[in-house]
């Protein structure tokens, strides 16, 4: 009956410790100060697919974001839907313009390339390969990254490859991603490239801790939003973490894994429960508006991280042009000047 009794105890102390442990750790992440980053790189997404959603000239919107907001870095997408619409016939023309105009003004650029890459439905699947059995999807998908690499692999402004977006965060419709086929798409990448440039493997900033994607990228991207619809609650929820959260994250991953940690989305629109293209110009401010576009940019200089992708510029430029309101176009500006 006594060992009973000190088995029992055993137990519960050790329970108690592990918790005492998880409350000091998040304590941990939560308290204090990140050091300020003096030379922060900003850059900005674009997607040609958002400005058309927005009813924009999708190439005059990137070119309004190099040519006046003249950002140091953009980050553009390669929609597998749009490049490869029949299997085997490949229309390059837009990719090849946005990668073109970058390089003319020595921009450099990030490439997102795979299955699921940013803008909903996340996952841009043609419809030829839609229908495909999973293991005949995947060859494919590795077939595009290949020629997709290719093409671009001596364009020197192209500094790293972003493989897939937030690989392992379930969101957007689409098929799961396993770390097997991730791993899969990662070297073929290096491999066509090679071994030249980086890999960017991205994750979302509040809800995962990075160590698995740390493990399979050479660059950690994390997305960081302050305020958002969720579905769950039927509400709009401000992020509790401070800004030392991110920063003491992306110390361990540095730490453990040797990886640098950027933010390759912070958030710089609106995100309500529908679509842009469907959310009264109201609601939309409810959680980006000048205000909050200031305080999310302010928030990002304090997590100590040195670079950041502004998620929105399309929807900038369409509250400058269809709507007469400069001056988020202005607050972002002001980032990239140096």
């Amino acid at each position: 009956m006594k060992e009973k009794i000190n088995i029992k105890r055993t137990i519960v102390l050790f329970l108690i410790l592990i918790g005492c442990f998880v409350l000091f750790f998040f304590l941990w992440l939560l308290l204090g100060n990140a050091p300020l980053q003096k030379d922060i790189v900003w850059g900005v997404s674009f997607s040609q697919k958002q400005a058309q959603l927005l009813g924009l000239s999708w190439k005059e919107t990137y070119l309004a974001i190099l040519d006046d907001l003249k950002p140091e870095t953009v980050r553009i997408i390669s929609y597998w839907d749009l490049i490869e619409p029949r299997e085997g016939e490949y229309f390059f023309d837009d990719l090849d313009f946005q990668v073109r105009e970058a390089q003319k003004r020595k921009i450099k650029t990030i490439l997102v390339i795979g299955r699921k890459v940013p803008r909903w439905p996340e996952c841009h699947i043609p419809e030829w390969a839609k229908g495909l059995p999973s293991q005949r999807q995947e060859k494919a998908l590795l077939e595009f990254l290949k020629i997709v690499v290719l093409r671009y692999r001596n364009v020197e402004t192209i500094k790293a490859w972003q493989v897939e977006n937030e690989p392992f965060f379930r969101f957007g419709e689409c098929p799961k991603i396993t770390q097997e086929f991730l791993e899969k798409e990662i070297k073929i990448v290096k491999e066509t490239d090679n071994w030249k440039r980086p890999v960017i493997i991205t994750d979302s900033g509040s809800n995962r801790f990075w160590v698995k994607t740390a493990r399979l990228g050479d660059i950690v991207g994390i997305s960081l939003y302050r305020k958002a619809w969720f579905r769950e609650f039927h509400s709009y929820i401000t992020y509790p973490f401070p800004p030392v959260f991110y920063y003491k994250k992306a110390q361990i991953i540095k730490k453990f894994f040797g990886k640098e940690v950027i933010c390759t989305e912070l958030q710089a629109e609106p995100w309500g429960p529908v679509l842009l293209d469907k959310l009264p110009l109201n609601e939309q401010e409810k959680t980006m508006n000048p205000e909050q576009m200031r305080e999310n940019i302010e928030f990002a200089r304090k997590t100590g991280l040195r670079e950041f992708y502004l998620w929105g510029a399309e929807w900038w430029y369409w509250l400058k042009v269809k709507q007469n309101q400069p001056e988020i176009w202005q607050i972002a500006k002001k980032c990239f000047l140096k």
